[in-house]
């Protein structure tokens, strides 16, 4: 039996399957129908759109400036910066209220006084480094310097204070040049032959103690000073009588000032 083949015909290429995941869905256009229907307006200004569809809406209303009136933006604004006023708040662009110390008349009063400050400081810390160079200068000199020579001898009879002591000296010793003091204090009408003569300076501190220190045959006590061995200033020197057992008892007083 014959029999017919048909002849075999190509496969036809794979049509491609479509896919089986969702599509993403393209985005509406920002037109004024979709801003009316999705309350655009109400979303933008309550801060509740996202960030995509904030940018699309102001680019929208860059293109179409227009909008602004339809949508009566500017009587919204105005609306709630009246209700910011009524409540008390500033607006937003207005920044909050500065506190006292945030103020410029007190920052340039702080800043004055805080440069006035600063000069006192400075004033005083000038006058104390002077002070300090003054002492130690005066110091120096009062170690280093010495004795000068006495070119001549003055004799000066005193007679002491029987009462008390006073501030106000007798007598002053002392001037340009140096020169050996020799004081005669009258201590004839005491019963004491042998003394201790107290040397102090007034205001400041004791000088010296003389012991032993006896009178001469016309009852006076001789004591020679250089006039440059004591700083300028008063003396007061206390002249007490020693008993057979050494005790002393007060008899006299005097005030000598010295001057250089």
């Amino acid at each position: 039996m014959y029999m017919s083949v048909s002849p075999r015909r190509p496969a036809a290429p794979d049509t491609p399957v479509p896919s089986l995941g969702k599509a993403a869905s393209a985005a509406p256009s920002m037109d004024r129908e979709f801003i009316a229907r999705n309350h655009i307006v109400e979303r933008y200004l309550g801060g509740r759109m996202p960030v995509s569809g904030a940018l699309d809406f102001e680019r929208f209303c860059h293109e179409h400036p227009e909008l602004i009136d339809e949508i009566g933006l500017t009587a919204r604004i105005s609306a709630a910066v009246r209700l910011l006023d009524a409540s008390g708040r500033a607006a937003p662009w207005e920044g909050r209220d500065k506190r006292w110390w945030e103020r410029l008349p007190v920052l340039i009063g702080t800043a004055a006084l805080a440069l006035g400050l600063a000069a006192v400081c400075v004033v005083l810390q000038e006058r104390l480094v002077a002070r300090e160079r003054s002492l130690e200068s005066l110091q120096q000199r009062a170690n280093m310097q010495p004795l000068d020579p006495a070119k001549s001898t003055r004799a000066i009879t005193v007679i002491p204070s029987r009462t008390g002591p006073s501030r106000n000296s007798v007598v002053r010793i002392g001037g340009p040049e140096a020169q050996m003091a020799d004081l005669k204090f009258d201590l004839s009408w005491s019963q004491f032959t042998t003394f201790r003569v107290t040397i102090d300076r007034i205001d400041q501190g004791r000088v010296g103690v003389l012991h032993n220190v006896q009178r001469d045959s016309n009852g006076n006590l001789h004591i020679e000073l250089n006039s440059t061995a004591l700083g300028p200033g008063d003396y007061q020197l206390t002249i007490e009588g020693l008993s057979w057992r050494g005790d002393p008892e007060p008899q006299a007083w005097s005030t000598i000032g010295f001057a250089h």
